[in-house]
């Protein structure tokens, strides 16, 4: 398991780029479409990922796993259940929540063609 992304949805995907980008001086790792754009957080390898799919939806880590379908199946006794995993490009992606409430987001790339 490992902590590769701080997930931050937004409303404005553009104004949140302009101040994480422009502003605090962020450097842009890559863009998936026109809703989500991963920059680099100085001082770590943890990546800042804007997403502009769900706005309403909650700020945490995420974290890549081997197989996303493992860990549900080890840990959906101890986390609460938002979201079952479910596909996404290049692999499957599950949301929790953890004894005190925050959001854990948890993904693998099993079907990444450039990782297999």
């Amino acid at each position: 398991m490992k902590l590769e992304f701080l997930f931050v949805p937004t409303a404005d995907l553009k104004a949140s780029l302009a101040l994480y980008r422009d502003t605090l001086g962020f450097t842009e790792m890559w863009r998936e479409g026109d809703a989500t754009v991963a920059l680099s957080l100085p001082g770590t390898d943890v990546q800042l990922m804007l997403d502009g799919h769900d706005p309403n939806a909650a700020v945490g880590p995420l974290f890549v796993v081997e197989s996303v379908q493992e860990f549900h199946k080890a840990h959906s006794e101890t986390l609460t259940v938002v979201e079952e995993p479910s596909e996404i490009p290049g692999g499957f992606l599950a949301t929790y929540k953890e004894p005190g409430g925050a959001t854990l987001y948890v993904m693998d790339q099993s079907n990444d063609q450039d990782v297999q």
